[in-house]
């Protein structure tokens, strides 16, 4: 719930700067920085919200490799 909160604001910081980041290079470098606070804050929402044992079972279980020599057989 937090993060959602930030990333709403990190938004509506957006919205603000967007008007005057033509305009100067110093809020086009805070916009920026915006930006990449946003999508920081969206992946680790993202990644909160993920299964953590079932992450953990994929990672367990052997895969098949498979070897170039396989594709050409079908």
């Amino acid at each position: 719930m937090k993060k959602e909160l930030l990333i709403k604001e990190k938004e509506r910081q957006l919205a603000r700067l967007r008007e005057h980041a033509d305009k100067s290079s110093v809020c086009a470098e805070l916009y920026n920085k915006v930006v990449l606070e946003k999508a920081i804050l969206k992946k680790e929402l993202e990644d909160s919200r993920k299964n953590k044992f079932v992450e953990g079972v994929k990672n367990l279980l052997p895969r098949k490799k498979m070897l170039i020599c396989d594709y050409f057989k079908k």
